[in-house]
C-alpha cells in the first residue's frame, strides 16, 4: 500500500467517523438551542385532580396559592432567587426536559374527562416555552415516569424551599 492510499485510509476509518459522531451527538444541543439560561424567564407549575388546577405557581409573579390539608386555599407570594432559576434550569437540561413530550399520559387516555393528579410544568424563555402535562398514573415508559416525576419533585421543592425562607424572614 502506497503512503498515499493509507492517508486515505486512515482519513476515511478515523476522521469521517469522528466527524458523523460530532455531527450526531452535537445536533440535538444546536436544535434545543432556544432553551439558553440567559434567556429564561420563568417557571408556571399547576397542578390538581383533573381539570381542575386549583395549585398554582408562577415564578415571575411570585404568585402561590395551594389547597393545604384542611382543604382551605392558600394565597401567598414566594419568589424565588436567581440561583434557584439557574438550578431548576440545569436540572432540567440534564434530565432532557426539553425533548419530553407535550403530553405524558399513557395511550387512550381522555385528558378532558380524566380525574388523575395531573401536574402542568412550564418553563418560559424570551423567545420560547416548553410546556409538559404529566398525569400521574401514566406506566408506559418508566424511565420517562421517573424523570418527569424528579421533575415535578425538584420544582415543588425548589418552591416549598423558598416558601420556607420566606417565612422565616418574617
Amino acid at each position: 500500500m502506497s503512503s498515499k492510499a493509507k492517508k486515505i485510509f486512515l482519513l476515511l476509518t478515523i476522521v469521517v467517523p469522528f466527524l458523523a459522531y460530532c455531527v450526531i451527538y452535537y445536533t440535538p444541543m444546536f436544535r434545543n438551542a432556544p432553551f439558553k439560561s440567559t434567556e429564561f424567564e420563568s417557571i408556571d407549575f399547576k397542578w390538581g385532580l383533573g381539570n381542575n388546577l386549583e395549585n398554582t405557581y408562577n415564578s415571575k409573579t411570585g404568585d402561590y396559592q395551594y389547597v393545604d390539608g384542611k382543604d382551605s386555599v392558600i394565597k401567598t407570594n414566594v419568589k424565588l432567587r436567581s440561583n434557584d432559576m439557574l438550578y431548576l434550569h440545569s436540572k432540567a437540561a440534564e434530565i432532557g426536559f426539553w425533548n419530553f413530550p407535550e403530553v405524558i399520559a399513557n395511550q387512550g387516555t381522555n385528558l378532558d374527562s380524566s380525574k388523575v393528579l395531573r401536574y402542568v410544568i412550564q418553563f418560559n424563555y424570551k423567545r420560547k416555552s416548553k410546556k409538559v402535562v404529566y398525569l400521574t398514573d401514566y406506566v408506559e415508559i418508566p424511565k420517562l415516569k421517573g424523570l418527569a416525576e424528579q421533575m415535578k419533585t425538584l420544582v415543588s421543592q425548589s418552591i416549598n424551599d423558598a416558601e420556607e425562607r420566606y417565612g422565616k424572614k418574617k
